[in-house]
C-alpha cells in the first residue's frame, strides 16, 4: 500500500510493539510453538520496512520479558538460538538496509554468546539512521525504574535530585523519544509490563490478530486509527503543549 494513505504529519515517530500470539499461532496448525516464533522473526522484518517505509523513525519490540524465563526451558532454549541464528543470517541485510540496531535490557543473565552476538549487530548498525530498532529483551518495565533509580543512586544523586528527568535519562530507552503508539497483537489488552515509564502518554491499539500474521494491512490500519487520533496530555491537546520528549 502507499505510504500516502496516512497523512506524513500524523505519522507517529516511535512505535512500540507487544508481539503477542506466536504460540497460539503456531498451535492452530498442529505445529511446534517455535515455528511460531521463527515466523514470528519473518514477520518483524517485513513489519519494520513497512514502518520505515512509511516515516516511522523508531520501533521498539518486546521479543523477550523477563517473565519469559518461566516459559518450557526447551521453548527458552529455541528462542535463545533463533536470535543467534537470525543476527547471523539478517544482520548484513539490514544494516545495509539503513536500521540501527539496539538492545535494551538485562544482559547479565544471557550467555556470552548472546551478548556477544548482541553487541556485533549494535556496532555494525551504529552508524545508520534510517530507521532505529531497539529489541527489549530479558527487559521488564519495572526493572527499568529499578535500574534506573539504581544508576541514579550510584553516581551520587541527592534524593532530592532524582526527579522525571533524572530518571528518564537513566532509562533503558533514553536514546529515543517516548513512544507514541503502542500495539499489542493478540487480542490480549494489557501491556504486560512493557515500557511502562516510556508509554505514559502513548495512544493504545489493540488487534486480534495474531503477530505472524500481522501484514501491511494491519500496519496501515494501526497508523489509520493513530492518525485519528487528538492526542492529549494531561488534558492538553498535542498541539497546543507536550512532555519533553514526546
Amino acid at each position: 500500500m502507499s505510504a500516502s494513505r496516512t497523512p506524513p504529519a500524523a505519522v507517529p515517530r516511535h512505535v512500540a510493539i507487544v508481539m503477542d500470539g506466536n504460540g497460539r499461532w503456531a498451535r492452530r496448525r498442529f505445529l511446534p510453538r517455535f515455528v511460531g516464533h521463527e515466523q514470528g522473526m519473518q514477520t518483524l522484518l517485513r513489519v519494520l520496512d513497512d514502518f520505515a517505509a512509511r516515516g516511522v523513525e523508531y520501533l521498539t519490540v518486546f521479543a523477550f520479558s523477563s517473565e519469559n524465563w518461566k516459559r518450557p526451558e526447551e521453548e527458552v532454549s529455541g528462542i535463545m538460538g533463533l536470535v543467534l541464528t537470525g543476527v547471523a543470517k539478517y544482520l548484513r541485510k539490514l544494516a545495509a538496509e539503513g536500521v540501527r540496531i539496539r538492545v535494551v535490557g538485562d544482559r547479565e543473565g544471557l550467555s556470552p554468546k548472546l551478548r556477544a552476538a548482541w553487541d556485533e549487530a549494535e556496532r555494525s548498525t551504529a552508524a545508520n539512521t534510517r530507521i532505529h530498532l531497539s529489541v527489549a529483551f530479558n527487559y521488564g518495565g519495572r526493572w527499568d525504574v529499578v535500574q534506573a533509580c539504581r544508576r541514579a543512586c550510584a553516581e551520587g544523586l541527592a534524593p532530592e535530585q532524582i526527579d522525571e528527568a533524572a530518571l528518564a535519562s537513566r532509562m533503558a530507552l533514553a536514546f529515543a523519544p517516548d513512544p507514541d503508539l503502542f500495539i499489542r497483537t493478540g487480542g490480549e489488552m494489557r501491556v504486560s509490563n512493557f515500557l511502562l515509564w516510556q508509554t505514559a502518554y502513548a495512544e493504545l491499539y489493540f488487534s486480534d490478530c495474531l503477530w505472524p500474521d500481522f501484514g501491511p494491512q494491519e500496519v496501515e490500519a494501526a497508523l489509520a486509527a493513530y492518525a485519528g487520533r487528538e492526542r492529549r496530555f494531561g488534558g492538553v491537546r498535542a498541539d497546543e503543549s507536550a512532555p519533553q520528549g514526546a
